[in-house]
């Protein structure tokens, strides 16, 4: 049901907001320069005469559970089981704005009107039920969508009124209150109680209705046809290579119904899917010839040389003097983070169905993270305003940040204009690797001073981060967009050490984008994090320390020293002195476990922080094929108040099996300064058979603000694991992913590579 409806609906009581203007992004940051207000209130939390209780949230559900989460928030307010509320995400009619899903923001701050709306709703039941009933509302009490009074059992009253009757016949509107009085966490029922999720059963069934499954009346089926700089969107070229479409070349496949060219944007449009798919494969197109792009065969080297805009963010002490210091040593690093896919399993689609000005509103079911943004994007793309579009927000591939979800739409509402009827539009698995967004690369360059006795004096960081704009594909290849760089202030995420030093040095290095990319899990903050813990396991080892103890002694943060300590007792961890020199011995398979700690603070530095995490991992190195096994992780997290304990644990579980393929497995291959991976053989997930043990720890927290569970436990990830190799080989590694040949190349440099008739087979 859409706002406005409910807004004139007879017998119904909401809680709405008044529209304001969207928030502007914050200098250097991306977001959508949307100025949109739309002309009826936004609605949070509707009680109906016919027993349903409705709640809308912005955001969307992109595998996380907050569907299941958001249910109980609301429940828990209004007294009711966490099954009785229904939840509404995303759906731009229906739904408040409240920006793109990001930075594991929907419960610990886009979850907060939600609460208010609800209590609000209670109060004013209970108020209504006073009325009825000529008595103190203080006097009642509610559960299970009832009103009755407290006191039943001792006085003799048992009248009772259900929330429907009480608003039979009304129409109540009240205007949100942000300081209305919630709920004392001490007598929750619903929140922190694990709660199924409700998308799973219609998922496992199969009787969930995904995007790609989305049929209407008239729809056609359409395939675009990409330009050859593949995974490129920055250049004079951009939009203007094409020299010739030979529209002749399909004339002969059946149900052809357009072939549509704007630019540098090419789609064929027929009846069916695989007419359109041959159509796409047939047609004939000549490009002129593209510039030599700069090489990516060394991203690492290509981020370095890149052009770049300093920009400091912490500064205490003197680096410089603290590595002049007596009895102390001082050690420099580079670490590399490669390009990654989001790799969603399935590719992205889209159905749009574009309606002539005074014919009725424009739909879009999309697949996207951010239904605003998307509306202001498609906006632009066509010359219409976003008040004659509908985002329809269907569940889709997963990604964990931007995939070409929003770049199907483009392409599906262009064509569907050019034909006048809906038009569905799938991409290719090749199509989607190419031009999906990636996961930027990073350097990151660390030096740090450390005493014999291992008290950290010196910490100087360097981040070099190229931006991830992503402009809609479609509005570049149209020249909708201009096709020039933008430099955003991306690289801070977790970017300052959680270990202190009298004397440190932060400091990020913006740089335009190399390749087309967008934010994926952990954004900068996972490679900041993989520096940090990484060199924090060096220095605790030419110091002599137990990895361990070396972070306590650094931490001035409760929560985490006491989440690290939580940890290492789970998995069992015994101090000992780290290895100083590479193993030697004729074993083949090395063990080794290495603790790793983060918390991801998200947001233009200082930020603000999400939920910390925790690793210990144990792997077992082969040091003849270079193969890491990942036998065991333990891994906590502090999350604050937990609505759904399972769901927490759910997501833990989904970060460690996510960031472990992009650490062992995941890389962007380029060639010619294009992607070049375009299918699974060439960018290899994790499969079932590799997944490890993993056993979680959750912190008892229940009282204490909600945070962030959706990013935080990958972070930690890549340097457990970098700490674990180390910890059995002596070899450090700081360019994941850990790949055998990786593995190999290392063990072989420091000459403890062993060949297979040497090795021991213990």
């Amino acid at each position: 049901m859409n706002r406005s409806e409910l807004l004139v609906r007879e017998s119904c009581l909401t809680v709405v907001r008044q529209p304001a203007p969207p928030v502007k992004p914050a200098p250097g940051q991306p977001g959508s320069l949307s100025s949109f207000v739309p002309a009826v209130a936004e609605v949070f939390v509707a009680v109906l005469d016919d027993g349903r209780l409705l709640a809308f949230n912005g955001h969307v559900d992109l595998g996380t559970g907050i569907r299941t989460s958001l249910a109980q928030i609301v429940a828990e307010e209004l007294d009711v089981p966490a099954a009785r509320v229904a939840m509404q995400l995303g759906h731009t009619a229906a739904t408040p704005n409240q920006g793109p899903t990001i930075a594991s923001a929907s419960i610990q701050i886009s979850a907060t009107p939600l609460r208010c709306a609800a209590a609000q709703a209670r109060l004013a039941l209970l108020q209504l039920a006073a009325e009825r009933f000529g008595v103190e509302a203080q006097a009642l009490a509610t559960d299970n969508a009832e009103v009755f009074f407290a006191d039943a059992q001792t006085s003799g009253d048992t009248r009772r009124v259900s929330f429907a009757d009480l608003v039979a016949g009304q129409r109540i509107a009240l205007d949100l209150d942000l300081k209305t009085p919630v709920k004392d966490p001490s007598t929750y029922r619903v929140i922190g109680k694990s709660s199924p999720r409700v998308d799973i059963p219609a998922k496992a069934t199969g009787q969930l209705t995904f995007v790609h499954d989305i049929r209407v009346p008239g729809m056609l089926h359409a395939r675009v046809v990409r330009p050859p700089y593949t995974g490129i969107d920055s250049g004079a070229f951009v939009g203007r290579l094409l020299d010739e479409v030979d529209r002749d070349s399909v004339a002969h496949v059946p149900g052809l119904r357009a072939v549509v060219v704007l630019g540098d944007f090419i789609g064929v449009v027929c009846e069916r899917e695989e007419q359109a798919m041959r159509a796409a494969r047939e047609l004939r197109v000549k490009w002129r010839p593209l510039p030599a792009l700069p090489s990516l065969d060394d991203p690492g080297a290509a981020i370095k040389a890149a052009p770049s805009q300093r920009r400091p963010l912490l500064e205490e002490g003197d680096v410089e003097a603290a590595r002049e210091a007596p009895d102390t040593q001082t050690i420099s690093r580079t670490y590399v983070w490669p390009f990654q896919m989001h790799g969603s399993i399935g590719p992205s689609c889209a159905l749009a169905d574009y309606r002539e000005v005074g014919r009725g509103r424009i739909t879009v079911w999309a697949g996207t993270q951010n239904p605003v943004s998307l509306r202001y994007d498609l906006a632009t793309l066509v010359g219409r305003d976003e008040a004659d579009i509908d985002i329809v927000r269907m569940e889709a591939a997963g990604c964990y940040g931007r995939n070409c979800a929003d770049d199907v739409c483009g392409d599906a509402l262009l064509l569907s204009r050019a034909v006048g009827a809906p038009v569905r539009v799938q991409l290719t698995r090749g199509d989607e690797h190419a031009w999906e967004p990636k996961g930027t690369g990073q350097v990151v360059d660390v030096t740090g001073t450390v005493t014999r006795d291992g008290r950290m004096t010196g910490y100087d960081f360097v981040a070099r981060y190229p931006s991830n704009d992503a402009p809609l594909l479609a509005s570049l290849l149209t020249g909708a967009v201009a096709s020039e760089p933008r430099i955003f202030e991306m690289g801070d995420r977790t970017a300052v050490s959680p270990y202190l030093s009298a004397n440190r040095r932060f400091v990020c290095e913006d740089l335009a984008p190399l390749v087309r990319a967008s934010w994926l899990r952990g954004v900068s903050a996972l490679p900041n994090s993989f520096a940090h813990d990484s060199f924090a396991d060096e220095l605790a080892a030419v110091s002599g320390v137990d990895a361990l103890e070396f972070r306590l002694r650094h931490l001035d943060d409760t929560r985490a020293a006491e989440l690290l300590e939580a940890v290492a007792q789970r998995a069992g961890w015994k101090a000992r002195s780290p290895r100083s020199e590479p193993l030697r011995s004729g074993e083949r398979y090395a063990r080794g476990r290495g603790i790793a700690y983060a918390r991801y603070v998200h947001s233009r530095f200082p930020g603000f922080g999400a939920a910390w995490s925790a690793w210990v991992a144990d792997v077992v190195v082969d040091r003849v094929t270079g193969e890491v096994r990942v036998e065991r992780i333990t891994v906590g997290q502090d999350t604050g108040t937990m609505i759904n304990p399972d769901g927490v644990r759910h997501q833990i579980h989904g970060n460690v099996i996510q960031v472990l393929s992009r650490s062992l497995k995941e890389r962007v291959r380029f060639a010619d300064g294009k992607v070049a991976s375009r299918e699974w053989g060439s960018y290899p997930i994790l499969t079932f058979p590799e997944l490890p043990a993993v056993d979680v720890v959750l912190m008892p927290r229940q009282g204490e603000p909600p945070l962030g569970a959706g990013e935080s436990a990958s972070v930690p990830g890549p340097a457990a694991l970098a700490n674990a190799i180390y910890d059995a080989t002596g070899v450090r590694f700081c360019a994941p992913p850990f790949t055998p040949d990786t593995i190999r190349a290392g063990l072989r440099e420091a000459g403890v590579l062993l060949e297979a008739k040497h090795a021991a087979l213990a």
